[in-house]
């Protein structure tokens, strides 16, 4: 009988498919390479557009997957070898786990926002990413310069590591626009009497509420957009940072005085991805992540039978999109795994 599937990763996609599939009945093991279940999410502290917590997301999903799916924190895998339709995965602790169908679920990572040397990311004190004011927020600590001074004027810089050849990542990100919007009216409801500046490419609303909470930024809020890209970033002897940009939309140049800059930095392949598509001889698209069947039907396929794909180790989603691909890659391997046993009792009968 065929049923027994590992998940590999515990974030999101992680545990939605793996509590998805355990619900068919199916015995699922899940391996985390940390110590914790919820990948990036649960170090975030609010989701747009509805401002829901995030760690609500994530104890939903642990709770789906608590009694019915082994789960095995620090797994690092060494090897995979395949016997037919049986693959045996072996962890560098030396322990050995068996499965007819696995789901490759490892999600991504942040861009390294050093990378754009220009904007003084590591250099000056009050330059952060979006990540750590995301730690911030749920920190419950409020907002502070280098100096301990709450920042009175902040910009936050879009596309940062996203729709750059230079960076290496000419795709979209997808999330950065929205994240950046929210972070700014949360900013704004803390203190506000703070001036925000948001510079961008092109801001790309993608989902359903994502313009209302674009509009609300503006109208209610009083958070200002110019079209422009950032330059370059330099702090005077005050600490204070200078920003050179271009208002592409008047074609004039900028030169602005901030507290503080936030750096919305944009999803990459994750090292666990691109080293899992090595072991496992899985494809990767140019741009890192992993190649699925095609674009449109069988999203969640690799180039291999009896392996699968969940989440963002295949390209940048919403945490709602990506919730959506776990179910959507649950069903084909429920469907795969009826039709070898339908297979092995037919040759069975011969």
């Amino acid at each position: 009988m065929y049923k027994k599937v590992t998940v590999i990763g515990g974030g999101i996609a992680g545990m939605e498919i793996a509590g998805q599939l355990a619900f068919q009945g199916l015995e699922v093991t899940l391996l985390e390479k940390s110590n914790r279940l919820g990948g990036h999410v649960a170090n975030w502290n609010h989701l747009f557009p509805d401002l829901e917590p995030a760690n609500k997301i994530v104890s939903k999903l642990k709770f789906s997957i608590q009694d019915n799916v082994e789960i095995l924190y620090s797994a690092e895998i060494h090897k995979l070898q395949q016997t037919n339709r049986n693959f045996s995965i072996t962890l560098t602790d030396g322990q050995n786990i068996f499965a007819d169908a696995i789901v490759i679920a490892t999600g991504f990572d942040l861009f390294n926002a050093s990378k754009k040397e220009e904007y003084g990311y590591g250099v000056y004190n009050n330059v952060i990413t979006s990540a750590e004011l995301e730690e911030i927020f749920n920190s419950g600590k409020p907002l502070k310069t280098d100096k301990g001074i709450t920042p009175q004027r902040l910009a936050f810089i879009h596309c940062v590591g996203s729709r750059d050849e230079k960076a290496g990542n000419a795709y979209c990100s997808k999330i950065c626009c929205i994240t950046g919007i929210k972070q700014a009216i949360e900013v704004k409801k803390a203190n506000p009497g703070a001036e925000i500046y948001c510079f961008y490419m092109d801001l790309r609303m993608y989902d359903r509420f994502f313009e209302d909470t674009y509009f609300e930024a503006q109208a209610k809020y009083g958070i200002h957009f110019i079209r422009g890209r950032l330059s370059e970033a330099n702090e005077n002897k005050d600490g204070m940072l200078i920003l050179k940009a271009e208002d592409t939309l008047t074609g004039k140049p900028i030169k602005m005085q901030v507290d503080m800059m936030v750096l919305l930095v944009g999803f990459v392949s994750s090292k666990g991805t691109r080293e899992i598509a090595s072991k496992f001889e899985l494809q990767l698209e140019n741009d890192n992540f992993l190649k699925t069947a095609d674009q449109h039907l069988n999203t969640g396929l690799t180039n291999r039978e009896g392996i699968f794909i969940a989440g963002t180790c295949s390209g940048p989603k919403s945490v709602a999109e990506t919730i959506s691909h776990a179910r959507s890659t649950a069903l084909i391997v429920t469907d795969y795994l009826k039709k070898i046993n339908n297979l092995a009792e037919i040759n069975s009968e011969l």
